[in-house]
Formats: structure tokens, C-alpha cells, sequence
């Protein structure tokens, strides 16, 4: 934060209670939607103020040095998380987005991505609120309309940060629930009129609520126009002030019986504008097959070959992980294919948010184009070995790669989960892309983990994407059993999906209600499974400390 930059306070509460502000203006308004979205309306076009202090009257005076301090770390909203906001709602969103990343909720004593805020306590950039909007005011509770806030600016790119000392330690949440009809609101704004018709269903099902309170909430929000989401935040482009300070990448490639796509990547990491410090690859390919050429062949690069013969993503990934050398570790796939600028594009990107992970993404060959939440900088809730940049000091707090998923899909959603809940900030920026093949051979494919995928589940008549036992057992870890059954019935769902014509879409609804009691039974062997998991793991490796090379 400079020094001249001002910060206007919006009171919640009493015009004669508003204290003596020294850092901007001061608006005082009733703690409503409607009256604060008045309030913003009115003063936002002549703010001259860097950013906006949304402020109760209930919890005193604000300290002026931890706003300060708010708006001098990363991000672009600050809030208090679940200290003030009610933590778990809305209820309805675990039909609809139950086991996500950002679905779980960090602890609230550490600075961490949260999009669950309170405007109770919450700091604005005053470019935010011009681009993305203030809270709606068909909402009848603050507190829900706070929740669709956050949720709309952490969806849409605006890196939105839990700041626990910005409200006095002994403040806690006063919300006691939200109206259905406002639950019901949150889903059909933030999601779809389908979707939160979904959710309504289930939640009567499960006794979440009445048939007639769900009746009556549906007459009372389906008659709304859903607002438009606003396009992605745009994140200033200000040239980076300073040099950039040296840093040391460590390249981390596992392979399995990949040779020639191994060769092309590492031909294309040749040519980094910024090299890499030291490229680990850890092969796992059998001895018969094995190729010890590669370190020869590639002599001019700092390669070091781990020959393992225990085949497995986690154990070969964190056995290269604990004898790594840089300050920062690069996850790349062995069939990956990299731009000259990739390690320069991705530390870039760490320095300009100041973040301490930095996700790119993946041009999958032969795949359709990607999901519109993959085209803008935002904050990750993914975590892509295949095109992922990471300081290595974060995996010193979070632990390596939980053996259980060895052989097994999710390992890099557990690492990434982990990552998520110990406060580190990942921004996932679009431009920083990979062509990943996705060899017919090696790698997951090996243990028959990766047989039936998304695309080809809505797109062959008789796929079904059920989940593993491995997704089940990381829903198990982090999830209440309330939204791993709301994942399961999801899952159930996509099984009645798929792309093209009326017709198609009739015949496989057919043919997925005669496959309904197999689908079933899958899911609970495969439940079942996870438990046993569950007994057994997590083994989690601490990352060791690595003496560096003397010079």
C-alpha cells in the first residue's frame, strides 16, 4: 500500500455512531442488500479511493493499522473468512459443487483463499466493485448476499483473500442459518435455473427442507430475472517494478516407457529463455524396456536420471521431490510440449500477484476447447502436475504426495487441496500453456486408473465416468459425509448425460436406466474400497531439508 492511497469506509450501522476516519471518506447505511447497494451506487463513480472498508458498527473501531496491512497483501478483496461468515452455506451448494477446492474452508486463523466472506469486515479494491458489482439486492440476508459476492468475484478472477486480523479476535459469526428462499437464490444466481432445480430436489429429498418452504421459494425466486455474471476481472498490467530476483527451478518429469515424447520435451526445455537449474526425471520403466541413453543424448541440459523400479506417480514424483535443488520445482508430464518461455512466463506470473503457486494449463490433443474458467486469471482450485510451478518452501507445510494415490487418479487434487488449506495463493493464468499428448501408453494407463474420462462419458452412448475409489477416499479426507453423498448422486447424474441430438440424448438416458443398478453397485464396491483406504492412509512424506551445491 503507498502512502497516498486512501480507503473510504462504508459503516454499517448508525450515522452517529460513524467514528473519525483518517483514511478516506466515510458512508453510513443500514446492514441490508438493498440499502448497501444503494450506498455503493451513489458514491462508487466519484471514488477517488484505492479501496473500500465494508464495516459493522457492532465490532468498534477498526484498527487502521491491520486495514493497512490488508491492503498491502496479495490479492484484491480481504475478509475475515469464517470467523465472521457462516461457515458450510449455503447448504445447497453441496448438490451442486459439493467436493471442489475452494468448497473446503481453510482454517479460519491463517491467511488463506477463501471466497466465504462477511461484509461485516471486508476490504474492497474500488476497481473490484466498478468491475464485478456490489452485493444484490433481491437478497433478503447480508449474509447470503456476502456469500454470492465472494463466490462471484472468486469465480470470475478477483483473488479473494481470508485476512483474519482485520476484525478483533473475539468477533463471531451471528448468523444463525439463511432463509431457504435465500439459499435457493445463491444456487439459481450463481449457478443455473437447471442446477438449483437439482438442488431443490435433493434437498427435499433429504429432509433439508419442506416440500411446501421449497414450493413457496421457487414461486418467490424463479420469478426474478437471474442476473448476467460480469465478464473476468481484468488484473492490472502494470509493468513489474524492480528486477527480478534470481530464482533456481527445479524440473520434475516422470516417465514410464515414453522415450520418444521424453525426447521432444526435453529437445523443447533446450531453448528455455530461462534455463533450468536441474531437470530430475524418475524413470519407472521396466528394465527390459529401460533406455539409458537419455542422459547422454542430452548432456548439455542439468539432467539427473532416478531409475526406479517401483512404478507409481507418487512415489517416483516425491522421490525426485526429496533430492531436488531449486528454489522452486516446475511439474511437467513427459508428453507434454513446452514454448521456449515457459519457466519465465510462469515465474512471472508468482512475482506479479505475488503468489507462491503458479497453475498454467493444458492443451489437450484431440480434446474440444476448454471450459470458459480456464481463459482468465483467477484464482486455481486445480493443481496440474503437468504445467504447475510451486516455491518449494510451500511443500514443507503441506508434505509430499499421499501414497494412496500411487496407482490411482487425484493425486494432484490431494497435493493441491493440501496446498489450498495451508494458505498458500495459486493463480492459474491461461497464458502459460502446454500441449499435452496424452500417450495411448505409460503412465496412469499402466494400472488401468484412467479408462472411462469425462469427454468420452458424453460422448459415447455407453461410458459411464463413475468415481474411483481414490476420488472417493479424497472426498472421505476432506469433505463431511453429507457432501460425499451429494458428490456420489452427482455422479449418478452425469451418467444420463451427453452431447448431440435429441435422440442421442434419448438413448442414453435408456441405456443408463437399464445400467442404473450396476452404476450402484459400482459406487459401493468402490466405497467401499475408499474405506479400506481410509484405514490404511494417508502416507504423507515430510519433504526433507537438501544441502545446496557449494559453488
Amino acid at each position: 500500500m503507498q502512502l497516498n492511497e486512501t480507503i473510504d469506509l462504508v459503516w454499517l450501522g448508525p450515522a452517529g455512531s460513524a467514528p473519525e476516519w483518517p483514511l478516506g471518506r466515510v458512508w453510513v447505511t443500514e446492514a441490508m442488500p438493498t440499502a448497501i447497494h444503494a450506498r455503493v451506487q451513489e458514491y462508487l463513480p466519484n471514488s477517488n479511493a484505492a479501496a473500500w472498508l465494508f464495516w459493522d458498527a457492532a465490532l468498534g473501531t477498526p484498527d487502521l493499522k491491520q486495514v493497512r496491512r490488508a491492503l498491502a497483501q496479495p490479492g484484491d478483496v480481504w475478509h475475515t473468512g469464517t470467523r465472521l461468515a457462516p461457515g458450510g452455506w449455503p447448504g445447497l451448494m453441496d448438490s451442486i459443487s459439493s467436493t471442489g477446492m475452494l468448497s473446503a474452508d481453510p482454517d479460519a486463523r491463517i491467511e488463506a483463499t477463501s471466497w466465504r466472506l462477511s461484509l461485516r469486515a471486508c476490504l474492497v479494491r474500488t476497481d473490484v466493485l466498478r468491475q464485478m458489482g456490489t452485493v444484490r439486492p433481491q437478497f433478503h440476508t447480508l449474509e447470503a448476499a456476502a456469500l454470492e459476492l465472494g463466490h462471484r468475484y472468486v469465480t470470475r478472477g478477483v483473488l479473494t483473500r481470508q485476512f483474519p486480523e482485520l476484525a478483533p479476535l473475539m468477533a463471531a459469526s451471528t448468523a444463525m442459518g439463511i432463509p431457504f428462499a435465500d439459499e435457493l437464490r445463491f444456487a439459481y444466481y450463481r449457478f443455473s435455473k437447471t442446477w438449483s432445480r437439482w438442488a431443490v430436489l435433493r434437498a427435499v429429498l433429504r429432509d433439508y427442507v419442506s416440500p411446501a418452504r421449497a414450493l413457496a421459494a421457487c414461486r418467490e425466486v424463479y420469478r426474478e430475472t437471474r442476473p448476467a455474471d460480469p465478464l473476468p476481472y481484468q488484473h492490472a498490467t502494470a509493468p513489474l517494478p524492480g528486477v527480478t530476483p534470481p530464482a533456481t527451478v527445479t524440473i520434475l518429469i516422470p516417465t514410464v516407457d515414453r522415450y520418444p515424447y521424453l525426447r521432444t520435451l526435453l529437445d523443447q526445455l533446450r531453448r528455455q529463455t530461462i534455463p533450468a537449474t536441474e531437470i530430475i526425471i524418475v524413470d519407472q520403466t521396466s528394465k527390459e524396456r529401460r533406455d539409458s541413453r537419455i542422459a547422454s543424448e542430452f548432456g548439455d541440459l542439468p539432467l539427473t536420471v532416478i531409475f526406479q523400479d517401483e512404478a507409481g506417480q507418487c512415489v517416483s514424483r516425491n522421490a525426485g521431490l526429496q533430492v531436488a535443488r531449486g528454489d522452486h520445482i516446475l511439474f511437467l508430464d513427459d508428453d507434454d510440449e513446452v514454448e521456449p518461455t515457459l519457466i519465465e512466463a510462469h515465474l512471472q506470473n508468482l512475482r506479479r500477484f505475488r503468489a507462491e503457486v503458479s497453475c498454467g494449463v493444458s492443451n489437450e490433443a484431440g480434446a474440444g476447447p476448454r471450459p470458459a474458467s480456464f481463459s482468465y486469471i483467477r484464482a486455481s482450485d486445480v493443481f496440474p502436475t503437468n504445467n504447475t510451478l510451486i516455491e518449494k518452501s510451500v511443500l514443507h507445510r503441506s508434505g509430499l504426495f499421499d501414497l494412496a494415490y500411487n496407482r490411482g487418479q487425484r493425486a494432484d487434487g490431494d497435493l493441491g487441496m493440501r496446498i489450498h488449506l495451508a494458505g498458500a495463493l495459486m493463480v492459474l493464468n491461461p497464458a502459460i500453456q502446454v500441449l499435452h499428448h496424452h500417450a495411448p501408453s505409460g503412465g496412469l494407463r499402466m494400472h488401468k486408473a484412467r479408462v472411462v474420462t469425462y469427454a468420452s462419458s458424453r460422448s459415447r452412448l455407453t461410458h459411464r465416468q463413475l468415481p474411483s475409489a481414490t476420488e472417493i477416499y479424497l472426498a472421505r479426507r476432506y469433505f463431511t459425509p453429507e457432501q460425499l453423498r451429494e458428490m456420489l448422486w452427482m455422479s449418478v447424474l452425469g451418467t444420463f448425460s451427453l452431447r448431440g441430438g435429441p435422440l442421442r440424448k434419448l438413448l442414453k438416458a435408456a441405456v443408463s436406466l437399464v445400467c442404473l443398478p450396476q452404476t450402484l453397485w459400482c459406487i459401493r464396491q468402490r466405497q467401499a474400497e475408499a474405506e479400506k483406504m481410509l484405514r490404511q492412509f494417508p502416507q504423507i512424506p515430510k519433504l526433507a531439508a537438501v544441502p545446496r551445491k557449494e559453488n
